[in-house]
């Protein structure tokens, strides 16, 4: 997802924004007011005093004191992460399995058990990173009624980490898989064969593949050099899958030799070989649907455009993976249903690009129609768990505001919307600033160019005061982020942002 580059320095200083109270509408689609008191008797006078009165602009809201000390609050809402929480969980488990095999074969397991291990957290990792398996999880974790309590929903909306699952189980991949190569290179020496030799050769090839990924996923050379790392991440990944499939034949061979069986018997019974499959069948399932789709650009400004696709119509809360070179770099963005303005109709979908890097201005360098390729299925994001909470505030800077439009079009759940961006009508054009209008006819959209960087941390929570909101939602660059992220959580607001390293 393409954002603008954003800095938001102060935490504390207050803005100068004074929206009026806002009508939230209920689930049902009734909206709040002012009851009157049965039998009262008002003079006109004294009726248009009290409309007046509504009409008035809240008191500006003081930002709450952050809870706990500063050691508390950095543990808690920067360190110890849902992701990272995972993560951990993940290798708790593993090495709870590790000590179980230990103690049943009295301190030396079997490679094949070992093997077993590897290939489960294997398929794991790639479960998480499979698009219809993905969309399943979310669509359970989102299914939680708002009668059920604020602490268990804003919990499950934690669902968008789930790349803890993915970097924990791979990980945990390695680490196995490493044990086995250790074990099958004792059991070698021990039994110096053909078809022992091959096993070998192939388990240091996989190993030698999985380092080469796990260390280019490391977040300070995934930062650095993303477009290496997506290389290396496919590549050795291919190299390791068909690596597997050799090793896993040539073991069952050992296997089958030592048992005076068939190799298909071995295959069958080896649950190795029913996890590769499953791994295989991910990987072709999303790489079976890379097509090259006509694109539509709609220049918004030097700075941004939208692409329009029309070869399929675009639910909300969906992302997709554009590239012009699908075998080394993809970008992901969420789509907006584009609608037939006479019908209503969802007739196709469009994605907002801002210039933030080398493809992004190359996209908005080229006016003209022409294709693009797109990979996969659809995706949920973080703004599907949108959905757990009865209202939310919305906070974009920039081009963040593009995934917001998705939330905005679905029309769930009630919200406030705070923009923060240079001359939104002239950057994003009226059509952009219109969608956000309707959703929130009272919206801060802030013109940074006019006013400076906004006190974001105070704005969103004059927002949230006013509004009576459960949750805060934020789209932008991860400094800013990080910062609304943790100004709302350390003051015990609910508050989710985009994970840029999971």
């Amino acid at each position: 997802m393409s954002h603008s580059t954003m800095s938001h320095d102060s935490d504390t200083d207050q803005g100068t924004i004074t929206p009026t109270a806002p009508s939230f509408m209920s689930q049902e689609g009734t909206s709040t007011g002012t009851t009157t008191r049965a039998g009262s008797i008002k003079s006109s006078i004294s009726k248009e005093k009290e409309d007046a009165a509504i009409d008035v602009a809240p008191t500006r809201a003081p930002l709450p004191n952050q809870l706990g000390s500063e050691l508390s609050q950095q543990i808690r809402h920067k360190y110890a992460s849902s992701y990272r929480k995972i993560f951990g969980v993940i290798f708790t488990i593993n090495l709870a399995v590790f000590i179980a095999l230990l103690a049943t074969a009295r301190g030396a397991p079997k490679s094949r058990d070992v093997g077993s291990a590897a290939s489960a957290n294997l398929l794991v990792c790639i479960l998480f990173r499979q698009e219809e398996f993905v969309n399943l999880v979310y669509e359970i974790f989102t299914h939680a009624p708002h009668s059920w309590p604020l602490a268990i929903r804003k919990r499950l909306a934690k669902v968008f980490h789930y790349g803890g699952c993915h970097s924990g189980a791979g990980t945990a991949a390695v680490v196995w898989y490493l044990l086995y190569t250790i074990l099958a290179t004792k059991e070698y020496v021990q039994d110096r064969q053909t078809d022992t030799l091959i096993n070998i050769v192939t388990s240091y090839i996989v190993i030698t593949m999985f380092i080469v990924i796990l260390t280019s996923a490391h977040p300070t050379l995934r930062r650095k050099y993303h477009d290496h790392f997506e290389a290396f991440h496919r590549f050795a990944g291919w190299t390791a899958l068909l690596a597997f499939w050799t090793h896993n034949i040539a073991s069952a061979n050992v296997t089958a030799r030592q048992w005076g069986t068939s190799i298909g018997y071995v295959l069958v019974r080896s649950p190795n070989f029913w996890f590769i499959i499953l791994t295989t069948s991910c990987t072709i399932a999303s790489w079976s649907r890379l097509r090259h789709h006509t694109v539509y650009p709609e220049k918004l400004s030097d700075h941004a455009t939208r692409l329009h696709f029309k070869y399929r119509g675009m639910q909300p809360f969906y992302g997709v993976k554009l590239s012009d070179k699908p075998m080394t770099e993809w970008h992901a963005f969420a789509t907006i249903p584009d609608v037939e303005p006479e019908s209503g109709k969802i007739n196709g979908f469009s994605v907002v690009v801002s210039n933030a890097g080398d493809w992004t201005k190359k996209q908005i360098g080229k006016p003209q129609e022409r294709k693009l390729w797109i990979r996969g299925a659809p995706l949920h994001g973080l703004l599907y768990t949108s959905r757990l909470f009865r209202r939310i505030v919305v906070v974009a800077t920039g081009s963040g505001i593009g995934p917001c439009l998705s939330l905005l079009f679905a029309d769930v759940t009630p919200r406030r919307v705070l923009w923060s961006t240079r001359d939104p009508e002239k950057t994003y054009g009226p059509h952009v600033v219109g969608e956000v209008r309707r959703a929130d006819p009272k919206a801060v959209i802030w013109n940074t160019n006019e006013k400076g960087y906004p006190d974001i941390v105070g704005e969103t929570y004059q927002l949230v005061h006013e509004s009576d909101a459960e949750a805060v939602f934020i789209i932008s660059n991860p400094k800013v982020t990080e910062k609304v992220v943790f100004g709302m959580q350390s003051r015990g607001i609910p508050a989710y942002g985009a994970i840029f390293d999971s």
